[in-house]
């Protein structure tokens, strides 16, 4: 038997565990490897090879090393509260600047209980234990779960494409994750653990750099956002999927996608009436990151206006792009359309400087075949009763408006800031569920294929974290797009499309981790989505009509 590593092909015996047959290599890279792909497929490093294939080292500056390395962090820090402070309730709430937001619910997080914890951590780490995945019929599941009185992974039992239940033990410890974890405490190393607000931080290390921790940034609009909805819907007690899928099958989903709606219509009235409230604001500039449900969150605002006595008038920045061959250029000489750069500000900030002296413009458009900007006749006037709304990734940069009074401007960032976990210890990555929103949007209305949305997101990505995220405590308002219900409702059009990436194509790690995910959520029906929802603008079937 044969498998191919760095292009060489090497003999291996079937049964060889990976950390065995290249113990050597694992020792000698410079980032120390926490797991391995193996036919595209992510695997742990005692993983036993049974047939040919490509074996490839994962070290924490691929993406699914730096979410091993955090898992396990997760898992040690539990491991050590439960030893510390014996049955301590902790939830993994969301993640802040590389850092996860977490509480207990029935102890009060105080520096000692911190320096308790963390000095067992470290004694854990030191010790380098092994951590060891576990399975079980789902027979012995039940009878499992009987007698220990655990919720702990407890929702593999209703996944009827999983034969098997995992759970991973160290000592006597034990905890279900969502993926691979290290196979050792050992490989953790670089970590904090810091008392916050009412709960604590768990710090580590990011993708670019990591050998040191990066210094945490405070981001307290964000923290307050995530914050309320999830106290909203701790008090409407669906905040895990195991709580969500329950609604589901009992019957009673009906209700709890009125009232997130309803959790969206009062964000949204309440942002409008802000804006009614400062005589001063022009213009309205919202930016948030892909798929964050923009377009119909921005005409939903829109109706609330109105309901103010204020008419909205819409301006395009995408109309106001320098000429073509002013664009900048990126890296690798492209040009680079989402830089600041590339938008004539001058032009944009001297039109809306003259609407807001009440003056009439001749608004551009802009040529994206020829790359010049094009005048129509398209004549703009504000009256005084009207306000400018403009959207685009840029919004939240004063540099974009730099000639416009701050007091003039109203900002508001949106994101999916997703709040529902699998269970305690598992969260819904927010960028994950802007993937699977991205993934069907792109198939419903831009005819994409799902191994096209995945290969440009990290170019994506990295988009956001340059222009939008950098800039979000700016932001005079925050709106989170998220709907607790969603995943169950995109699940039906993102699986099939997951399923088509083959396991030839680079690809299907990350499609097979979304596709496992998705599997684990009851299945709701779009006749269950309001007209009205942000939701809509995935699946179609918006009242917004483009």
């Amino acid at each position: 038997m044969q498998i191919e590593y760095n292009k060489v092909l090497i003999d291996v015996k079937e049964g060889t565990a990976v950390k065995k047959l290249l113990g050597k290599e694992i020792a000698r890279e410079e980032y120390n490897p926490i797991a391995c792909k193996f036919n595209n497929e992510v695997k742990s490093l005692n993983y036993k090879i049974k047939h040919n294939g490509k074996l490839q080292l994962i070290n924490l500056k691929d993406k699914d090393g730096m979410r091993i390395y955090k898992r396990g962090l997760i898992y040690i820090i539990s491991k050590a509260f439960c030893e510390v402070y014996p049955g301590s309730l902790i939830t993994i709430d969301y993640q802040l600047y590389n850092s996860m937001f977490c509480n207990v619910d029935n102890l009060e997080i105080t520096d000692e209980v911190i320096k308790n914890v963390d000095k067992r951590v470290k004694e854990i780490i030191e010790q380098d234990l092994p951590i060891e995945r576990r399975t079980m019929t789902k027979k012995e599941a039940e009878e499992f779960y009987e007698r220990e009185k655990t919720l702990k992974g407890k929702l593999q039992l209703d996944l009827k494409e999983k034969e098997v239940v995992t759970l991973y033990y160290c000592e006597d410890y034990y905890n279900y994750f969502y993926g691979v974890l290290p196979i050792s405490t050992g490989f953790v190393t670089n970590y904090e653990i810091e008392k916050y607000k009412n709960g604590f931080l768990i710090r580590y290390p990011n993708r670019a750099n990591p050998d040191k921790l990066i210094d945490f940034k405070e981001t307290p609009k964000l923290f307050s956002t995530l914050q309320d909805y999830e106290n909203v819907h701790k008090i409407l007690n669906v905040n895990t999927l195991y709580k969500l899928n329950k609604i589901v099958k009992d019957g009673k989903i009906e209700e709890y996608i009125l009232l997130d709606e309803a959790l969206h219509e009062k964000k949204i009235a309440a942002i409008a009436d802000n804006i009614a409230q400062n005589k001063n604001v022009k213009l309205v500039a919202i930016a948030g990151p892909s798929s964050s449900g923009k377009t119909t969150f921005a005409k939903r605002l829109e109706v609330q206006l109105k309901l103010n006595g204020i008419k909205p008038v819409t301006i395009s920045v995408d109309n106001y792009f320098v000429e073509r061959d002013e664009t900048p250029l990126d890296e690798q000489g492209n040009y680079d359309f989402e830089s600041i750069n590339a938008i004539d500000t001058k032009l944009l900030n001297n039109d809306l400087l003259k609407m807001f002296k009440g003056e009439e413009i001749e608004a551009p458009t802009f040529n994206f075949h020829t790359g010049h900007k094009e005048y129509k006749g398209n004549k703009m006037k504000l009256a005084d009763d009207e306000i400018l709304i403009m959207e685009g990734i840029h919004c939240l940069n004063d540099e974009l408006t730099y000639l416009i009074p701050k007091e003039q401007k109203y900002k508001i960032y949106i994101s999916a800031l997703t709040v529902l976990n699998i269970d305690y210890y598992n969260r819904i990555s927010t960028t994950d569920t802007r993937l699977i929103r991205r993934i069907v949007r792109d198939n419903q209305f831009r005819g994409y294929d799902a191994g096209h949305t995945l290969e440009m997101w990290p170019s994506v990505n990295r988009g956001e974290v340059n222009n939008i995220f950098k800039f979000q405590e700016e932001a005079d308002a925050m709106f989170n797009s998220s709907l607790i219900y969603e995943l169950s409702v995109l699940k039906k059009y993102a699986m099939p499309l997951l399923k088509e990436i083959p396991q030839s194509s680079s690809l299907y790690s990350e499609a097979k981790r979304l596709y496992a995910m998705l599997s684990y959520f009851e299945n709701i029906p779009d006749e269950a989505v309001p007209s009205q929802s942000l939701l809509r603008e995935f699946i179609g079937g918006s009242i917004f009509k483009e």
